[in-house]
């Protein structure tokens, strides 16, 4: 008698289990995870600094320092690349540039090494939105597509579509979610899905810093190819 309760609570459970995966929606999702990285709601709004080890095949090591301050408006970036110490500072819309120390650069250089405010901006979009991760999908202009239950590198997940608004991007993205904790374990972009372009991204490892829990390492790989682009580890 007892078995035949049992066998009926595990049948009403993992049913309940399985209606509340069904139902979840996009919003519910992503607010759940959120508020595992960001279970504080600082993101945006206070000030932050990263020291990555960004490697890529056949290349040197590249030590990188991000420091955002919202408050201020300001974007900071210090990394060496291939020997040259390299620093930029965005300031609301203003670009400051720095080689080895020094603000008096020559054109030649500043053209080698893309030292220009379009080139940094996109910088600061790269870094903000990839470490900024879920929290940078309230942003305007993001639309959250359909939930699904399924995997991501071999493990159970519930992946998250979404799309942009024409004015901020055109890449469609899939974004991989724990099913217990809700954190974010991977993710994907195409260019064009129906060509399978595009790359895709694997979370490994945790690192607590102030009150965020974000990503100890990051890989990318192609669709295609199947081919390892580098690694970013958050030291």
């Amino acid at each position: 008698m007892q078995s035949s309760r049992l066998f009926t609570f595990l049948v009403l459970l993992f049913s309940t289990i399985s209606l509340t995966a069904q139902d979840l929606t996009p919003a519910d999702l992503l607010k759940r995870s959120i508020n595992y990285h960001d279970p504080k709601g600082k993101w945006g709004k206070i000030p932050l600094s990263l020291q990555l080890r960004e490697t890529r095949p056949g290349g040197p090591d590249r030590m990188t320092t991000v420091a955002i301050d919202p408050k201020k408006g300001q974007f900071e970036l210090d990394q060496n690349r291939n020997g040259d110490q390299i620093g930029i500072l965005i300031k609301n819309d203003d670009c400051v540039f720095t080689l080895n120390g020094s603000n008096d650069i020559s054109e030649a250089d500043r053209e080698k090494l893309r030292l220009n405010c379009d080139r940094a901006k996109s910088m600061r979009n790269y870094y903000t939105y990839l470490w900024g991760l879920p929290m940078k999908l309230q942003d305007e202009g993001t639309m959250l597509g359909e939930v699904k239950r399924t995997t991501f590198m071999e493990r159970d997940a519930y992946s998250l579509k979404v799309m942009y608004d024409p004015e901020v991007g055109s890449d469609i993205w899939y974004f991989y979610f724990d099913p217990s904790t809700y954190a974010l374990i991977g993710y994907r972009f195409y260019h064009d899905e129906a060509a399978n372009d595009g790359e895709y991204i694997t979370l490994e490892g945790e690192a607590q810093l102030k009150d965020f829990r974000l990503p100890k390492q990051r890989k990318w790989y192609t669709h295609k190819e199947d081919k390892f682009l580098g690694e970013d580890i958050l030291e």
